[in-house]
């Protein structure tokens, strides 16, 4: 089991930005992200199946972030690569985010929901219209550590959730590409970014995300 190493971070639609002025930095191993402009710090290569251990930490109130799975880590114009994201908001964004009149979205929502963006396409363990929701909310607040741990084989990706599994997913239509942590407008912070490939499988080029520079 390796440290994930090697990253590139994304802004703009698609373009690669230079190693000046992102909205982030490293210090004694922790990954501090401003949050702004959006985008996508991703591995320099793309991983099949493997065995994911990642810390997060949102540091304001409503706080939105993701992990990518399996994506081509270039941009949209919305701002957001094709991939499965596994959803990281903080508690309060149900608070913040509920209007008037209306129930407030289920508290499972802020943490671990697949999500497939941008063409991706899966077939959900836990149906939320086209999502898969986390099954408990496992989740701590701003200002304390949380940790995923994502096993991703052959198309099948579960999800645990400080210690239990929670979601999943399966059929996933790419299943091979970057992996991305999602700059999307407040602070976040990652450490203990590790990883285990596992063996490869057989994956056509049409389940494979292309190759960036």
């Amino acid at each position: 089991m390796s440290y994930l190493a090697g990253t590139t971070f994304i802004v703009g639609i698609g373009s690669l930005a230079a190693l000046v002025g992102l909205p982030l930095s490293v210090r004694d191993g922790v990954i501090f992200c401003s949050g702004h402009p959006n985008g996508i710090l991703r591995t320099d290569r793309h991983y099949e199946n493997f065995v994911l251990q990642i810390d997060w930490m949102h540091m304001e109130p409503g706080g939105n972030s993701g992990l990518y799975v399996w994506t081509n880590a270039e941009l949209s114009p919305r701002g957001l690569p094709k991939g499965i994201e596994i959803q990281i908001l903080d508690l309060d964004w149900v608070r913040l985010n509920t209007r008037e009149g209306n129930p407030p979205p289920p508290i499972a929502y802020v943490h671990g929901e697949f999500i497939a963006v941008n063409g991706m396409k899966f077939v959900p363990d836990n149906p939320r219209g086209e999502r898969s929701m986390a099954l408990e909310n496992r989740a701590k607040g701003r200002g304390e550590w949380n940790s995923y741990t994502v096993v991703a084989i052959d198309g099948v990706i579960k999800l645990a959730v400080n210690g239990k599994f929670v979601n999943g997913i399966a059929h996933a239509t790419q299943k091979k590409g970057y992996l991305g942590l999602q700059s999307e407008g407040a602070e976040i912070h990652f450490r203990n970014i590790r990883i285990l490939e596992l063996a490869s499988g057989v994956t056509s080029p049409e389940q494979t995300a292309p190759d960036l520079p």
